[in-house]
């Protein structure tokens, strides 16, 4: 069979903009936002509660928080983070025991569970989102998703389209693109959707947008050279000492993951949540920027699982600034309380509320008929 070489291009409007809220990956397992700090203290995960990073935040919060053993009596995730960023962006200590570069490293292994308890709860396949990109290739390839999750069971559900279908996006640079002889780190390499490719002549794939503006388990950023490795099967993180590991294929010999360019140790990119958000890391703008672009170039928005929180005051902005007059928005979520209508229809009037968990609609053929039709 030949080959031929492409450019994939995107139209120039999309036809639908897909946003995906924790609601879409909470069938498979993943915790939602009130439950992870919970999993963390509960001692219900050994490998958290016997750790270095567990122990440190767990007596940080002990030392600061009254709560009970109740999942609605412990306090918030983003209460948590929001104390700690208001010592860390005014450069100030708690105490002796807790000055401000203990803060930060009680910040960064907060942010390092966060990351282990939800590979912990979604290292597996979905089927939920295996329908969902059956119905993209059934109904509509024209589409772009915003996803606020940090798992990758989005990605995991694409892996049968890959190459015969198309290529994913994630609109930013990875050090994937580029080999590095030099390198002693071990990593997959990946196609660039935005350079020419070398394809099979009998097929025509597109390229499919996924923006995770929240950040991802699978990227892994150097501080140093400020560029992104990402890591498609390797999520794991040793809780002892805070380093990504990675595995040799077949033989499963575990490594930890360097920068191959400067050998610094990566740091997370997952964006979490506070009542102090800050979105100046450079991965995180540009992603905001992409995602601004997506949403003026549609006429149809889908929300999936997503009820927007008053604390999210980033994503109201987001869409606040960049809706067009005449968009359609459907917001599908498994229950819609009146507050959550009132938030939405702040956004914008023309909106249509379908009352079903994600796990329902990706199997039911009038609906997403409905979702995926391009709005005239």
């Amino acid at each position: 069979m030949g080959k031929k070489e492409i450019y994939l291009r995107y139209p120039n409007t999309r036809d639908v903009v897909f946003v995906l809220g924790a609601g879409a990956s909470h069938p498979d397992g993943v915790p939602l936002q009130r439950d992870i700090l919970p999993l963390i203290l509960s001692g219900e995960i050994a490998e958290v509660k016997n750790s270095y990073l567990g122990k440190l935040v767990a007596d940080f919060i002990n030392h600061n928080y009254k709560y009970g053993k109740e999942k609605d009596q412990y306090p918030r995730l983003e209460a948590v983070f929001g104390f700690l960023d208001y010592f860390i962006q005014q450069n100030e200590s708690l105490s002796s025991e807790y000055p401000y570069s203990t803060l930060i490293a009680v910040k960064e292994a907060l942010i390092k569970l966060i990351h282990y308890v939800v590979d912990f709860k979604s290292d597996k396949s979905s089927t939920y989102y295996h329908l969902f990109w059956e119905a993209v290739e059934k109904y509509n390839s024209n589409i772009s998703i915003i996803t606020l999750n940090y798992d990758t069971l989005l990605e995991q559900g694409y892996r049968f389209l890959f190459e015969k279908f198309g290529y994913i996006d994630y609109s930013i640079h990875l050090m994937n693109y580029n080999e590095y002889s030099s390198s002693k780190t071990k990593f997959t390499q990946w196609v660039n959707p935005r350079e020419p490719i070398s394809i099979d002549k009998d097929l025509n794939p597109v390229p499919t947008k996924i923006l995770k503006i929240h950040g991802s388990l699978n990227w892994k950023y150097c501080n140093c050279c400020n560029q992104t490795l990402l890591t498609p099967w390797d999520k794991k993180i040793d809780l002892q000492q805070g380093k990504f590991l990675g595995y040799t294929y077949p033989e499963r010999r575990e490594y930890e993951y360097n920068c191959p360019l400067d050998g610094t140790d990566f740091q997370t990119l997952i964006m979490p949540p506070s009542n102090i958000k800050t979105l100046n890391h450079p991965v995180i703008s540009q992603l905001l920027s992409e995602a601004a672009r997506e949403i003026r170039s549609t006429k149809k928005i889908v929300f999936f699982g997503y009820s927007l929180s008053d604390a999210d005051v980033h994503i109201k902005a987001l869409f606040q600034k960049n809706l067009e007059d005449d968009v359609k928005i459907y917001v599908v979520n498994s229950r819609s309380t009146k507050k959550m209508k009132l938030r939405f229809r702040s956004l914008h009037p023309n909106v249509e509320f379908i009352e079903s968990p994600f796990e329902q609609v990706v199997q039911n053929e009038e609906i997403l008929s409905q979702l995926f039709m391009k709005e005239n």
